[in-house]
């Protein structure tokens, strides 16, 4: 059996590569564990500087990997690549890496030594998704090779040369083969692994219906898991807002990558006295837009990564509509619309009883309404099963922090959106997930504590 990379661009099959037995996959495993003992007792800063390299040595092959990006999941070269934010979040886990894992001393006396130190899981299996391949898994990557953990990293199959990439990468550098591994898996051999006790530690980024699965897998076992699952994630801009930075932000944070972001802004609440120009201004914002092929320069949104994930948002949409949602983007001004190519829409009249504002839609299309007041906000804002981000817009830090304390959501930006900074944890809640990555918490969460008491004579 193999998995297939179905390119967005034309449908032609980028990548196949063939998945492991479950045989295979056992020897991985245990070639894994015997590793990571030896891995553990080289000196961390010997593993910082190995992971630093590794991280160096992808930015070396990063013209090669822009192109690839897109004909795996159709994000446009004109941005890059992820290199920007790949290295910040692996870099800021390097960094901190020491103070972070730094044993708790309690005594050292003449009777006794008591400490508390952080020692790694074992075996973390990544399970990493598609959307920003490179970034998401480098979140977990990084920190769990650092902290002195064997790491498994299972791509999404819509982009399989990404662990190809880190693999060649870390390896190049002196990381040893078996301390960390790409491999291919289908969803039984994984989860009978998982039953199997096979990994120390799991983090997966993907649907609710994949957290689902890992935790059913993982029943009864012990097995530590962190998840990043669905997100539905709301903006609200106040009468005090700057409003062009407001459209321009959340607009960007709704619409790049074609939606396909964790955090992208899903759903906006507008103060009823700014809400008509907020609509005029988000319109003439993608109005600009050039849907097209991804490998065009010119090209400012590509093909979603899928023509299923297009086509489900195509369904909400027109569900919406048909429900008297109105939609404010001219289907003329997108002609390449079709397939995995899906023009961007804004929509206003719509409501919470509409699928487009309960469910994830993860792609370019965002409902807008009106309220009269931080009470409403704040309630449309909690009324929703997931809990990623929420962006707030005003000029006032108190009245933004204090709807922050009571917003259900993992991370509360102000005046920014869309974005993951590495010195804070990367959490959510309710369908959203549990867990937390990036910053001291993310070490905590890859190591377990393991407490010393020792006394002399």
């Amino acid at each position: 059996m193999t998995i297939k990379c179905i390119s967005p661009i034309d449908g032609s099959i980028y990548a196949e590569r063939p998945i492991l037995s479950r045989s295979e996959a056992d020897a991985a495993v245990t070639r894994a564990k015997i590793a990571q003992r030896k891995w553990n007792m080289r000196p961390i800063e010997e593993r910082i500087e190995l992971v630093k390299a590794g991280v160096a040595a992808i930015g070396a092959m990063n013209e090669e990997i822009v192109p690839e990006i897109a004909w795996q999941m159709g994000r446009p070269i004109r941005y890059g690549g992820e290199f920007g934010g790949f290295n910040e979040r692996a870099s800021y886990m390097a960094d901190i890496a020491i103070d972070a894992l730094a044993p708790i001393e309690i005594e050292n006396s003449n009777n006794f030594r008591r400490v508390i130190k952080r020692v790694p899981h074992g075996l973390v299996l990544v399970v990493a998704p598609w959307n920003y391949p490179f970034m998401t898994a480098i979140n977990t990557v990084a920190p769990a090779l650092i902290a002195g953990n064997a790491v498994m990293l299972k791509h999404a199959s819509q982009t399989p040369l990404v662990g190809e990439r880190l693999a060649k990468a870390f390896h190049s550098v002196g990381i040893p083969r078996d301390i960390f591994q790409n491999v291919f898996l289908d969803h039984d051999t994984t989860s009978a692994l998982i039953s199997d006790r096979a990994f120390d530690f799991i983090n997966f980024t993907g649907s609710v219906s994949g957290g689902v699965a890992m935790e059913k897998a993982a029943a009864g076992t012990f097995t530590g898991i962190g998840l990043e699952l669905g997100g539905k994630d709301p903006g609200y801009v106040m009468e005090n807002a700057n409003l062009d930075a407001a459209v321009e932000t959340l607009i960007d944070g709704a619409m790049f990558n074609s939606g396909q972001c964790c955090c992208g802004i899903e759903r906006i609440y507008v103060i009823e006295s700014l809400f008509e120009d907020f609509i005029k201004k988000a319109v003439a914002v993608v109005n600009q837009y050039k849907l097209g092929n991804p490998l065009d320069p010119e090209t400012t949104i590509g093909p979603m990564a899928h023509i299923r994930f297009a086509n489900e948002v195509r369904a909400q949409t027109q569900e919406a509509i048909k429900d008297g949602a109105k939609a404010h983007i001219d289907p003329c001004l997108f002609p390449m619309d079709g397939g995995a190519y899906l023009m961007p829409q804004i929509l206003t009249d719509v409501t919470h009883d509409m699928r487009i504002m309960r469910e994830e839609s993860f792609g370019p299309v965002v409902g807008i309404m009106s309220v009269k007041n931080d009470e409403e906000a704040i309630k449309l804002m909690n009324d929703s099963d997931f809990g990623l981000t929420a962006s707030l817009w005003t000029d006032e830090i108190n009245r933004a922090e204090t709807i922050a304390d009571r917003i259900d959501t993992g991370t509360a930006f102000m005046n920014r959106a869309d974005y993951l900074d590495p010195a804070l944890c990367w959490t959510g809640c309710k369908d959203t997930g549990r867990g937390g990555g990036l910053s001291m918490i993310g070490y905590h969460n890859l190591t377990r504590p393991k407490s010393y008491h020792l006394k002399k004579g």
